[in-house]
């Protein structure tokens, strides 16, 4: 699986940008709209069992279900940050989205890093 490195207080917004968020609402609607303002290559790359590092406050901003919908349907298996929005965080568990709060992971990973994680 492949890395995917963000940093702090990576917002919803960046997630899934704010303009889709009543025109999209199936997981295939989506997709292709994920981290668009972050990284544009993300939902043509991003592969299923993908992992997403980021920093503090990760999924911080307002509450949609959409970013969390995004990252399930396009595999992501789970998300590792140094903390979580509690927006996110409630939002990735309704959802079953595996979250990992653990900085010392965050600082070993560099973007498109190969990792296993079990």
């Amino acid at each position: 699986m492949n890395v995917w490195r963000f940093y702090d207080n990576v917002n919803t917004d960046q997630l899934f940008p704010g303009k889709y968020t009543y025109t999209c609402s199936t997981p295939d609607e989506i997709k292709p709209h994920l981290l668009e303002d972050l990284d544009p290559s993300f939902a043509k790359k991003v592969q299923p069992g993908d992992l997403i590092i980021g920093g503090k406050n990760f999924g911080c901003g307002s509450s949609r279900e959409q970013p969390v919908i995004g990252l399930k349907a396009v595999g992501i298996k789970a998300v590792i940050a140094e903390s979580f929005a509690r927006i996110f965080y409630r939002s990735a568990i309704n959802q079953g989205l595996i979250l990992i709060e653990c900085p010392d992971a965050v600082n070993a990973y560099s973007d498109k890093s190969e990792v296993k994680l079990d």
